[in-house]
């Protein structure tokens, strides 16, 4: 992966690739003129960060650009303000000031409806796999402003870190989050969205495996959740009671603790 920006970059829009590459130890390249396919030749690198005033984008040249929005997160954190209900807190059993632990982040839709839902005193922490997804998604969190001043608080408070969560998991300590959460539903094709799509290149698409679980069930204090497909065998095969949902095509698991 390496970090540049649009041409005739602002000073502060350097600035934030600049720090970018530093936090994820990766080349900053001055763009120079040159094209998004030339600098990734050049480089030996096809994942490219590029930051331009007020956006991120994640390019692989040849591919649709992805770029950070809040997408549905955003529909659903209004439904949030409005004091509706969202099926996800509620099975969590998430209440103000909770702590989170969003094992599949992505580009951290429902990390943002947890943060909102957790709120000030909360803490979200979104683990991603994938070096250029948590680039886009740190960027994306820190930058992005929507017109609601509570999801854009929200969004930062969310902490992104670059690793997989078997490793995070294996070395947190009992009992030190009140929620751990599991979307792995990229490993398969439920969405057709075209601002979605791209994300299947990056992200991680091996299952579950049981001792993740465990070692979830050990860290929680309230609920370990999985969101699968509404027919899918993952629920009965790690241990999850599986929510049934009239009229959709994703479901939830819970084991609460």
């Amino acid at each position: 992966m390496i970090i540049t920006t649009g041409d005739d970059a602002s000073p502060a829009t350097l600035h934030r690739a600049q720090q970018l590459a530093a936090e994820f130890a990766v080349s900053f390249v001055p763009r120079q003129g040159q094209s998004i396919a030339k600098l990734a030749a050049r480089h030996g690198d096809r994942d490219v960060i590029v930051l331009v005033e007020n956006e991120a984008r994640l390019v692989r040249p040849g591919e649709s650009a992805m770029f950070f929005h809040p997408s549905m997160a955003f529909v659903r954190a209004k439904r949030l303000l409005r004091n509706d209900e969202d099926p996800m807190i509620t099975l969590s059993r998430l209440e103000p000031g909770d702590t989170v632990l969003d094992c599949t982040a992505g580009l951290g839709s429902d990390s943002l409806v947890f943060s909102l839902a957790a709120g000030p005193e909360g803490q979200v922490t979104a683990l991603e796999s994938s070096a250029p997804l948590a680039a886009l998604l740190k960027e994306g969190l820190r930058i992005y402003a929507s017109n609601l001043e509570p999801v854009n608080a929200a969004m930062r408070r969310i902490q992104v870190v670059q690793q997989d969560h078997k490793t995070y998991l294996s070395q947190l300590p009992d009992n030190s989050v009140d929620v751990v959460y599991f979307d792995p539903m990229f490993r398969e094709a439920l969405h057709e969205s075209a601002a979605i799509a791209p994300l299947r290149g990056f992200a991680n698409d091996h299952a579950l495996d049981p001792e993740s679980i465990r070692h979830a069930m050990r860290v929680a204090r309230k609920t370990v959740m999985l969101k699968e497909k509404w027919d899918s065998p993952e629920y009965e095969r790690l241990g999850f009671e599986r929510i049934r949902r009239k009229n959709s095509k994703i479901e939830y698991g819970v084991i609460y603790l």
